[in-house]
Parts: structure tokens; sequence; C-alpha cells
């Protein structure tokens, strides 16, 4: 017979926990059960006529072990851990407190407020805007600015949004810069500046500001002229390219000409000087030569006569191809062929060149004179015999 048939004649089911006769457990005498065992642990009394008392002690050990819980988690809760590159602004009751150091810290949670700020971070942000320049014209910029927190305290404190504040005044001070400037510098060579000028300008708004932000880098990534006018804008930069390849090559040609011209400039200056030092050593080797010629023409003026009448002959002579020689009272007038007598000397295979000198001269002379002489005392004397 299994356990639940019915027995015994009465037509009760049996209970499977050996209980006889007995009806299912009470859920009340459970629950009264438990309670005693709870208030034997905490200090309370069993038994079933002591509930008040047993209730009261079971709820003043379970409020003092709530409440020292409660104590070690909010303890527990107050250590956090500030990195090197970080600070940490400490508000007790949302008042300033203290600015902690990187380490491990503990402050009263619920009480203090810490708020961790990254100081060694370079943050960064960007905007593009459209403005006018100085002359008039429709530029635009787009800049990014890199920054970094220099006070925490005063980024947390002084100003409710930073990085906002930092954004409206960079178009600020790029407003008021770019207002002042004209459009080529913008556009061109003048980018650097206009960022350097931009970068003085915001750091001063922030410090007016107090927002603790210092600026590490101001860039203008990129400046041109509005879509519109685009087209009109690449025909003035390629004419400006134009003007600067001129440039350079006529800078280029002046480079070579220049020092061409100067050198020569100097080598006529050079020549006109070693002319002038000839001329002036000449004029005074003349004057010397004549003072000296004056010396021996008063020692002997018939011989020095004669060597300055030879001198002046061979010149003429040296310089002439023909000599026609005439005598006084004579007729006749002998011509010396002197070109046609060096032409046949030559090819003769004469393989000296002909050259009068003073003593050779002398002799000719002589020569033709002594035979002019003997032609007219011929002639003289064929009168004579007629």
């Amino acid at each position: 017979m299994s356990w639940n048939e019915p027995g015994g004649g009465n037509n009760k089911p049996r209970d499977p926990w050996g209980g006889g006769d007995q009806g299912p457990p009470d859920l009340d005498e459970a629950l009264k059960k438990l309670q005693d065992k709870l208030g034997g642990i905490f200090g309370g009394r069993r038994g079933g006529n002591t509930g008040g008392g047993s209730g009261g002690g079971l709820s003043g050990s379970l409020l003092l072990v709530l409440a020292a819980g409660a104590l070690l988690v909010w303890a527990l809760m107050g250590f956090y851990q500030v990195d090197e590159q970080e600070r940490a602004v400490v508000l007790r009751f949302g008042k300033y407190h203290v600015t902690a150091q990187p380490g491990l810290r503990w402050n009263p949670p619920l009480i203090d407020e810490v708020v961790r700020v990254n100081t060694t971070k370079v943050r960064s942000v960007s905007f593009r805007e459209i403005m006018l320049t100085k002359d008039e014209n429709i530029v635009e910029l787009q800049m990014s600015v890199q920054y970094v927190i220099d006070d925490p305290n005063k980024f947390v404190l002084k100003v409710r949004a930073p990085e906002n504040s930092l954004q409206h005044a960079a178009q600020s001070a790029v407003r008021h810069v770019v207002g002042d400037t004209q459009m080529d510098l913008v556009l061109t060579e003048g980018r650097a500046k206009v960022a350097i000028d931009v970068r003085d300008r915001l750091q001063s708004y922030l410090d007016l500001y107090e927002t603790g932000i210092r600026l590490s880098k101001v860039n203008v990534d990129e400046s041109k002229p509005p879509s519109q006018v685009q087209a009109a804008f690449d025909d003035v930069i390629k004419a400006r390219e134009d003007e600067e390849r001129l440039k350079n090559e006529a800078q280029a040609y002046a480079n070579g000409i220049v020092p061409e011209a100067r050198g020569r400039a100097q080598r006529q200056i050079e020549e006109a000087s070693a002319y002038k030092e000839q001329v002036i050593a000449n004029a005074e080797g003349e004057a010397q030569r004549f003072s000296k010629l004056l010396t021996e023409y008063k020692k002997a003026p018939q011989v020095t006569r004669e060597r300055l009448y030879l001198d002046a002959v061979q010149g003429v002579y040296a310089n002439s191809s023909k000599v026609m020689v005439d005598v006084e009272g004579g007729n006749n007038v002998m011509y010396l062929p002197l070109d046609k007598m060096t032409e046949k000397s030559a090819a003769s295979g004469a393989a000296r060149r002909l050259q009068v000198d003073s003593n050779t001269m002398r002799e000719l002379v002589n020569a033709v004179a002594e035979q002019m002489a003997r032609d007219e005392a011929s002639t003289a004397s064929r009168r004579g015999g007629r």
C-alpha cells in the first residue's frame, strides 16, 4: 500500500513524514518558529509567549547591523585614485575645498564632490568660418586650436562651459584678425602671421574669462575664396605665378648680365690705368732721353746730329718699301725697290730677315752718294769734251 493511500478505515491520507493522522503544517506556526530562531540569534527570547520582546530585539540589532554595513560601504566609496596626468578638484558642500595631487585619495562621499581633470592631454577644436577681409573680400577659413588645461580650478569653477567659450572666443579672434588683413595675405604667405595673431588674441580672451586653458598651437588648415568666385581667383593666382616667374627670369638675366658688364667695366678701367702708366712712363723716358741727348749734343754736336739724322732715316725707311734718292746739282734720281729686293731674297731661300740698322743704312747712303758723284763727274767730263 502506498503512502498516500487511505488507511485505518477513516479515509484520510497518510502523512509522508510519518505524522500519522496529523494534517498539513500550519504556515503561521512555521513563521513563528523562524522568528523565534532569529530572535535567539540576535539576543531575543524563545517561546511563544514572548513575541513582543523578540520583535523588539530583532528590530534593534538589525538596524545596528545595517547601520554598520552602510557606514562601511560609505567609507569604502570615499577612496579614489588620481592618475599622474590628472588633478582632482574637491568640492565640499558645493564649495571649493582643495586640489588633490596624483595618488590614492579619500574624501567623504556625498559630502565632497571630486572632479578629475586631465592637465596634460592636448585637446583640439576645429571650426570653419566665412568672413570679410580688410579690403572687403570674402574668404573661407578652416582653423584648428590645440590647447591644454593649465588651471583645473578655473576650468571647473569659473566658466560653466569652458570649451564652448573657447570656440566662441576663437571665432571672435579670427574675425578680428582677418578683418584687419588683406585678402592676398590671408590666402598666401600671410597665413602664418594670421595664426600667430589669432593665438595671441585668443589667449588674452581666455585669460580674461579665467577659463584655465592654455593654448598650444593655432593652425590655419585651409584658406580659400568662396566657391562662387573660385574660377576668377584661380585666374588671379595663375597671373600672380606668371608674374613671379617673369620676375625670376629677369632676375636670372640680370644676375648674368650685371657681373659681365661689371667685369668689362673693370677691365676697361684696368686697361685705362695701364695706358696711363704707359704714357707717363714713355713721357718720362722721352724726357730723360732728351736730357741725355742734350748732354751728349753739348759734348759733340756734329756726331749727335748725324746720329739723330740716321735714326730718323732708319725709322722712315723701316716703314717704306720704296726709296728714291736725289743728289743736289744732279738730274738723275735713283730708285731703290726694297720690296722687290726683299722678295728676291726670300725666293732665293734666304732664311734671314732683312733688317736695316744704322751701320747698314750709313753704308747704303755712302754707296749711293759715291755712285751719284761718279755719275755726275762722268757726265761733266763728257760735256767738257764736246
